[in-house]
């Protein structure tokens, strides 16, 4: 088992949404010149033939751009773990053009890793007429409410292309905040929150049965390396309970629902506006998202999209994980939805 962190953290992860509320100092607004290096990097690699997923940051060079990455970085690991960048005119772009430019700046965050089992690197979270109940349903691809979570990397990035016609409310909150309550109020909820749980990969694991779930317990509060980290999703631990046979028990149950409570309770949570061409990051160690239901457009090219990444850190960057808390998907250390061989 982890060590656990002794007493409640203090460091600028820990905030609440009543602090950023009145403003919005943690959005950085892209300027011309940034937009301009952005226009002359894509000009190169689409005139190179270079699709999204083949190059590398060096073929993608943004040396204005690149210090107010290396600064979002810094914010994400070392601050208040979520960062807003925002005026990217995705309206001037067609698809192929926008996600070479989506992937030019993500590989000056990190290395992508697969969110699904046909291999995805850019994800495009949006409703495909999917039931959020149906068996193994990815609550991405719905118009239903997605309730307190956190992504398998260290980096979640989500682009809005499209907004809702209605609702899809965006509000994220603190783990290392809800730490701190549960330390105060719940303290009998530590031991078994460090212990973690089992998770339903959702019919998307390595032997691609509908009723895998994950092989070790994952725990939601994992201390290591002198960093305390949070994985949570409770639907995906009430399924894999539900899957393995093992009722959870009702001081697990409750400390679950005490999480969720909380990261949507309006003292703690920040409702994260997204507008067109904001690109919203969050450190999934520290800041847990959550989104209302929605209703859509009628027409196709005007319907909700969201394109997402999910980024680690490359080598010596970012903090150490426990191997335990870092393998999710049955696929080893820090690694991704496992790709089905059919797709």
């Amino acid at each position: 088992m982890n060590n656990q962190h002794q007493g409640s953290i203090t460091d600028p992860s820990a905030w609440r949404g009543t602090e950023y509320a009145a403003d919005d100092r943690w959005a950085h607004q892209l300027s011309q010149s940034e937009l301009k290096e952005l226009d002359a990097a894509l000009t190169a690699v689409t005139e190179a033939g270079l699709t999204p997923l083949e190059f590398s940051r060096d073929a993608f060079p943004l040396p204005t751009l690149e210090p107010v990455l290396k600064q979002t970085l810094d914010e994400l690991e070392s601050g208040r773990g979520f960062v807003l960048l925002r005026g990217l005119p995705v309206d001037r772009y067609d698809e192929p053009a926008l996600y070479r430019l989506y992937w030019g700046l993500a590989v000056h965050l990190g290395d992508m890793i697969s969110q699904n089992a046909k291999g995805d690197l850019i994800g495009r979270v949006e409703d495909i007429g999917v039931d959020i109940k149906a068996p193994n349903a990815r609550g991405y691809t719905t118009n239903a409410e997605l309730h307190p979570h956190n992504d398998s990397s260290d980096i979640v990035g989500l682009l809005c292309v499209r907004q809702a016609k209605e609702g899809g409310q965006n509000m994220i909150a603190s783990a290392m905040t809800i730490y701190n309550e549960v330390l105060a109020n719940h303290p009998e909820y530590l031991d078994l929150l460090y212990r973690g749980f089992h998770y339903d990969v959702r019919g998307e694991g390595v032997t691609g049965k509908s009723n895998e779930v994950t092989r070790n317990r994952v725990p939601v509060f994992s201390y290591f390396d002198g960093r305390l980290s949070c994985r949570f999703n409770r639907r995906a631990i009430e399924t894999a309970a539900d899957k393995m046979g093992e009722p959870l028990s009702t001081l697990e149950l409750d400390a679950l629902r005490y999480i969720a409570d909380l990261t949507v309770d309006s003292a703690v949570r920040l409702d994260f506006p997204l507008e067109r061409g904001d690109l919203q990051l969050l450190n999934n160690h520290m800041v847990l998202h959550a989104r209302s239901n929605f209703v859509d457009w009628p027409e196709r090219e005007r319907k909700r999209l969201l394109l997402r990444l999910w980024v680690n850190r490359r080598e010596g960057e970012g903090r150490r994980l426990a191997p335990e808390f870092a393998t999710r998907y049955n696929t080893g250390f820090r690694q991704g939805v496992a790709v089905s061989a059919a797709e």
